[in-house]
């Protein structure tokens, strides 16, 4: 299956092209959870300003997003965002890396913009789980981020692991018998030896998990299903994997969706090209009538069908 880039493509593009050559911008884009981006040359040409509208933003903000933000974009991080946006970083051209690595690893680390910041929570309970874990008790801040309109991550540390839940809204019947099939398959899967370091994934429809069942407004309707992944310390105690596994874990619910809809219209394809089949066997299979001549009294010729 096609795993989802952690990077949005049009950022990566936009800044490609002016740093090779300066030049006014101003595009607006949407991702496929309804964040909003901006980039434009508001002063000068060489000045770039990145913005971004996340719905969660506030939520984020009480996890230390902004704390996270400020790390990776330093003095580039606007103490004011644009308008209409929640953050704002400023990109001076004039200032960018002079070795073409730096430009690729600088280009990348914009492009991360939304990732960097739904990272906070991740981040925060994995900080926790050290707390809880020379505790040997206890259990970290119970963390909601509701980064679409009907569905929210639910993250929560403890000593001996971190849970985290996600709430999916299925559109219709086909895209839940879909998305059983497939998180079966992802509990299938773990028992292959090669892959049994992988964290555990547990499925539930209607149904919310004991973790979250506290929490008011939960839908328990037939539409809507809980994934529940458990993490341990293999999963986030070295720096590099914790990156990996925060940038995969935060695609989940898209990667679930997209095979969704990139089954389904492969299903209809299929589909197609099998009628397309029959319809050539029957049109092979349409008998030949004979034809046979008559002629009337006057000489002239009539043909049959």
């Amino acid at each position: 299956m096609i795993l989802l880039e952690a990077h949005n493509v049009i950022i990566q593009q936009t800044l490609t092209e002016k740093f090779v050559k300066a030049g006014s911008v101003d595009v607006k884009f949407v991702d496929y959870d309804g964040v909003r981006f901006r980039i434009s040359t508001p002063e000068k040409k060489t000045k770039l300003l990145l913005s971004m509208h996340i719905r969660c933003w506030d939520e984020l903000l009480n996890y230390g997003a902004l704390e996270v933000l400020q790390r990776e974009y330093g003095a580039r991080l606007q103490a004011t965002p644009e308008p209409d946006y929640n953050v704002s970083i400023e990109i001076d051209l004039e200032s960018i890396p002079e070795s073409q690595e730096e430009r690729d690893a600088f280009i990348m680390s914009a492009a991360l913009f939304k990732r960097n910041a739904l990272a906070a929570p991740f981040e925060l309970a994995f900080k926790e789980f050290k707390d809880l874990e020379a505790a040997e008790s206890g259990k970290g801040n119970f963390m909601e981020v509701h980064y679409r309109d009907e569905e929210a991550i639910y993250i929560q540390a403890s000593p001996d692991r971190v849970t985290v839940i996600f709430s999916t809204v299925f559109s219709d019947e086909t895209d839940r018998i879909f998305g059983k099939v497939f998180l079966q398959e992802f509990v299938d899967a773990r028992r292959l030896p090669a892959i049994q370091n992988a964290p555990q994934v547990l499925y539930s429809n209607r149904e919310p998990p004991l973790e979250i069942r506290h929490v008011p407004g939960l839908r328990n309707s037939e539409d809507m299903g809980y994934v529940t992944f458990v993490l341990f310390p293999r999963h986030f105690s070295n720096p590099s994997v914790s990156a990996a596994t925060i940038s995969h874990i935060q695609l989940f619910r898209d990667y679930l969706h997209y095979h969704i809809k990139c089954s389904k219209a492969y299903m209809h394809s299929r589909m197609r090209h099998r009628v397309a089949e029959f319809q050539k066997v029957l049109n092979r299979a349409r008998p030949e009538v004979a034809q046979t001549e008559r002629k009337t009294i006057s000489g002239k010729t009539m043909v049959s069908r």
